[in-house]
């Protein structure tokens, strides 16, 4: 498979209509998806990650966990 730059990309995509530009962002919005990096509950994760550190990241927690 050859390898693709995002300079590549890019410079197709200035020679695109506006309304096809709709449909690239989309279809890059569904690759991330099936990724796993854009979905809904991936960013959920992501933003509740700092406040169950504070829950989990805990002296007590570490004993709970420790014969695990």
């Amino acid at each position: 498979m050859q390898t693709i730059t995002v300079p590549q990309i890019e410079k197709r995509l200035h020679r695109l209509p506006p309304e096809k530009l709709t449909v690239v962002y989309d279809f890059i919005g569904y690759l991330l998806e099936q990724e796993g990096i854009d979905s809904e509950s991936f960013q959920t994760m992501l933003a509740s990650e700092f406040v169950l550190r504070r829950e989990w990241d805990t002296p007590e927690e570490d004993e709970a966990w420790a014969s695990l």
